[in-house]
């Protein structure tokens, strides 16, 4: 349990430093990001931009259990 959370740890780290240049590739704007925007409220569900996220994360940890 504690070398799953260590790893957790790690690579939640690694994505805040990341963030930054994730942002300058257009991650979080990609087509299939639902966007909603009107007077007074706005609605933001990074679909596509999770969905990719999570495969990279699925083939991260793929690596380190081999």
């Amino acid at each position: 349990m504690a070398k799953w959370l260590v790893t957790l740890g790690i690579l939640l780290v690694a994505a805040g430093l990341l963030w930054p240049l994730l942002m300058r590739l257009g991650l979080g704007h990609l087509p299939g990001d639902i966007r909603i925007e009107r007077k007074g409220f706005s609605f933001y569900f990074p679909l596509t931009s999770g969905i990719i996220v999570s495969l990279l994360l699925s083939l991260i940890l793929w690596f380190f259990r081999r």
